[in-house]
């Protein structure tokens, strides 16, 4: 079972999903220290009991599962349909960078790969596993089918479709998270938007379209 001292990963894009880090930390940061400011604001305003109901509002606001998102993109590399799939379903698939960028242990097992990743100056820890397919459709194109749980629950789907383009290959990507999120999580969606794009072009794709919705 490969382990991330054996899983070689492509250091630009590990570049880019650390500066993502940097970014996103601080603004996650940010949203905790209104929360907290507009409790206090309300506690010298008025008095403890309307604090704490403004609180429980806010804190309820903030975790609600509000949020959907969806998402397309369309890439174009050099690289041959064969070592385009095996980059999809190896341990390093390049939708993914925010997460093998910043693990701190990677563990391959089969079609199966999991990122460990701790936060909080180690005090928490999130396991993110993903599970790869891959068929050959009616029209001689690779599909590529990714699925992602985080700490066993359902996240995330991805639909990677390789064909060939006259002398380029091209990646149609699909993707739903399978869960709503809360505002709290707007912060590192924003940042995730703002880097997506540098971390597939560090890994030598060149982003022709890319499309994401966020939505109740």
């Amino acid at each position: 079972m490969p382990s991330t001292n054996d899983i070689d990963r492509p250091q630009e894009a590990v570049d880019v999903a650390k500066r993502y880090l940097r970014r996103e930390r601080p603004l996650s940061a940010l949203l905790v220290v209104l929360v907290v400011s507009m409790f206090l604001g309300t506690f010298l305003v008025t008095s403890l009991l309307p604090a704490l109901v403004v609180g429980v509002i806010l804190v309820i606001t903030a975790r609600a599962p509000l949020i959907q998102s969806r998402g397309t993109a369309r890439l174009q590399t050099k690289d041959t349909p064969d070592v385009v799939v095996d980059a999809f379903t190896g341990p390093t698939p390049p939708v993914l960078a925010f997460q093998w960028g910043i693990a701190d242990e990677i563990t391959a097992d089969g079609n199966t790969v999991t990122y460990g990743i701790s936060y909080l100056f180690g005090l928490r820890s999130v396991e993110s596993r993903v599970r790869s397919q891959t068929e050959t459709t009616p029209s001689g194109a690779r599909r590529v089918e990714l699925d992602v749980t985080v700490n066993g629950q359902p996240w995330a789907t991805y639909t990677v479709t390789v064909s060939t383009d006259n002398d380029q290959t091209s990646i149609d990507i699909e993707h739903t998270l399978n869960r709503r999120f809360g505002l709290r999580r707007i912060p590192q969606q924003i940042v995730a938007e703002r880097y997506r794009t540098e971390a597939l072009t560090a890994q030598g794709y060149t982003v022709v379209e890319r499309d994401t919705y966020f939505g109740m």
